[in-house]
């Protein structure tokens, strides 16, 4: 007999802590499990509307006082480059593309813990071991790939110089995680790594690339705002973004409807039910 897990989401909210990217504020998340016959309807769903995949679930900001954290894509067909853009291509034009299944490898791990240690040594990820790297790469209910950028030398050996963590969407790609080699900072591999996401989305006939969050008013996450044909998820509508300013009140307290209406207001894929319960206060889930 074969056993099916539930097919009616439950959605629990973490506890509040400090937010990284605004100074005294503090973040709290709504999320769900993701799991069963249904995982990848669930991630194609809910990326839509503005949640982010980790590992087995999905979640997205839902602070008491400040709705500043939007989900954000690329159009790829209206994406322009600009001028710094494309001298990235250029810069980075020798490097070797090399796709792979969902599976960590000790070569990144170790890529990964120098960028931690160059990059975000007092973050929320710096004490992650290899054992949880593993779980973050391969602990994955959908179609996830590793996109490592490589050197070849002279020799014939290939050197990993950046590697991103990427969920295929039935329309886009997303961006769950990269890092790159800090001894390589002036050659932008961030950046390069979302132009060859462009490029990709391209090729395979998909019309986003989605980033992340793109927080206003901070330093941090402000890059996003700088390549054309951006749209960001708000108030329920994905809606281009072309003057920043428009999203200051994004901070302000009375412009956060209560979590229980968040939810009610969900589209969750056809074949399931509509999302029932919610939990005020479980422990964080990172």
């Amino acid at each position: 007999m074969r056993h099916s897990l539930p097919t009616i989401p439950q959605f629990y909210v973490t506890a509040p802590q400090p937010c990284p990217y605004l100074d005294g504020r503090m973040e709290r998340k709504l999320f769900t499990a993701l799991q069963g016959d249904q995982a990848e309807a669930m991630n194609d769903t809910l990326s839509k509307q503005g949640f982010r995949r980790s590992q087995n679930v999905l979640y997205r900001p839902s602070c008491s006082d400040c709705c500043a954290c939007l989900s954000a894509r690329i159009r790829v067909d209206d994406f322009t480059p600009s001028r710094g853009q494309r001298r990235t291509r250029r810069r980075n034009a020798h490097l070797m593309r090399e796709v792979t299944s969902a599976w960590a490898t000790e070569e990144q791990y170790d890529l990964f813990r120098r960028y931690l240690d160059s990059r975000h040594a007092d973050g929320g990820m710096a004490d992650m071991d290899v054992f949880e790297f593993a779980a973050m790469v391969e602990e994955t209910p959908v179609r996830t790939r590793v996109i490592e950028y490589r050197i070849q030398g002279e020799t014939g050996s290939k050197s990993l110089a950046a590697v991103c963590l990427t969920d295929v969407l039935d329309d886009g790609l997303s961006l769950v995680y990269s890092f790159f080699d800090p001894d390589l900072d002036k050659q932008s591999l961030g950046q390069h790594m979302i132009l060859d996401h462009l490029e990709l989305a391209r090729a395979a006939g998909l019309p986003f690339v989605y980033l992340g969050y793109w927080v206003p008013g901070s330093p941090k996450m402000d890059y996003k705002a700088g390549y054309s044909a951006l749209e960001v998820y708000h108030e329920g509508h994905w809606r281009d973004l072309v003057d920043k300013s428009d999203y200051s009140r994004a901070t302000h307290p009375l412009s956060v409807p209560p979590i229980a209406e968040q939810v009610t207001r969900l589209v969750m894929p056809k074949e399931m039910s509509a999302p029932v319960g919610l939990s005020q206060r479980v422990p964080n889930r990172g």
